[in-house]
């Protein structure tokens, strides 16, 4: 796996979280969801992406991405995260 590439990919498909109202978040609460997405060099990438309160149901929600080419990777993924505010805002 390429791992700039990947990092890259990761960084831009959690950008879009980011951009998501908390409301919309919130939904997504123990709900994960994967996509997949094909790289500038032809690789295939699953990216999972899971939302969960970070300390307390009400507050601060985490947002992680994991990243993975369906080789050994799937077992030790790349992963990036970010923190969502009630008031919208990241961390």
């Amino acid at each position: 796996m390429n791992k700039v590439e990947a990092k890259t990919i990761l960084a831009r498909e959690l950008a879009a979280y980011a951009d998501r109202p908390y409301r919309q978040l919130v939904a997504l609460v123990d709900n994960p969801e994967v996509i997949e997405v094909i790289g500038d060099s032809g690789t295939k990438y699953q990216i999972e992406f899971s939302v969960f309160y970070d300390s307390q149901t009400g507050g601060d929600l985490r947002v992680m991405g994991s990243i993975d080419d369906g080789g050994w990777r799937a077992f030790v993924p790349l992963t990036d995260s970010l923190i969502k505010k009630p008031g919208d805002s990241c961390v």
